[in-house]
């Protein structure tokens, strides 16, 4: 039987909707926690895109999408009787409660850097024998994960008093990586390479840089540029093998005067 909704701004009904396509349709009610995680992924990451792009409307849609995988992840632990949305919305009100006493309780503090130490604090007092850095999922990408766990160090006191500190380590990476190029040693070479990047990272974080962020933004103006490189070449009936690397520097050079 056909059941005939229409959309709405409430919640309430975006859960009950939900509820009906796990009873409904086929592939709705196929699916598990499992089966839904790449896809999760997949739309943080589409939400972050319409950020980097400014296009607001589409992020509205975006956000919505990963609101969807959150009612779906609940509604699919309801019927396995684990929790319910209910438990999401107070479990997060709980604990925004709980890790705020500087605006719902009597503590004061004076900038952003005390109020995320106190958070590091407050977590550590919750299960003393939990690491600090437990709260960084290993399946992070490797950049992100990286300035996160120098995020939660640096909220305990392990950091540099200041930048210059940090760049002198990456210096000393960088010949580490250096002296190792002509050695035969894959894994070696990669561990090197491993340190260099987690220390860029480090620099960067000093200076308020976010090392995703910043390489998402070289690869998509990468990308421009490249794909007028691509134009270019058609417009002459052309392969690339047909150009010089000196050739295709024109091309590369045109675009950056474009500021593709």
């Amino acid at each position: 039987m056909t059941q005939k909704v229409s959309p709405t701004r409430a919640f309430s009904d975006l859960v009950h909707l939900m509820e009906i396509l796990r009873k409904e349709c086929p592939w709705d009610r196929e699916q598990t926690p499992e089966s839904l995680k790449d896809l999760m992924v997949e739309e943080v990451y589409e939400a972050i895109d319409a950020i980097d792009r400014k296009q607001w409307n589409e992020l509205a849609k975006e956000l919505g999408d990963v609101l969807l995988h959150i009612v779906f992840q609940a509604e699919m632990a309801k019927e396995a009787s684990h929790f319910d949305i209910g438990d999401v919305v107070y479990l997060i009100q709980e604990k925004l409660i709980h890790r705020h006493p500087h605006v719902f309780a009597d503590l004061e503090v004076h900038d952003a850097s005390e109020v995320l130490q106190n958070w590091e604090q407050i977590k550590k007092k919750e299960d003393p024998q939990r690491s600090i850095l437990h709260g960084v999922p290993g399946a992070l990408p490797g950049l992100i994960r990286a300035q996160r766990m120098q995020e939660k160090a640096a909220g305990v006191g392990f950091d540099w008093p200041d930048w210059q500190g940090a760049w002198e380590k990456l210096e000393e990476e960088l010949e580490e990586l250096k002296s190792t190029l002509s050695k035969e040693n894959l894994q070696h070479k990669q561990e090197e390479f491993g340190d260099v990047l987690f220390s860029l990272v480090n620099v960067g974080r000093y200076f308020g840089l976010n090392a995703e962020d910043a390489l998402r933004m070289t690869n998509t103006k990468f990308q421009r540029r490249f794909e007028h490189i691509e134009k270019r070449v058609r417009e002459q009936d052309k392969e690339f093998q047909d150009l010089s690397l000196e050739e295709l520097d024109v091309f590369w050079d045109e675009a950056k005067s474009l500021h593709l």
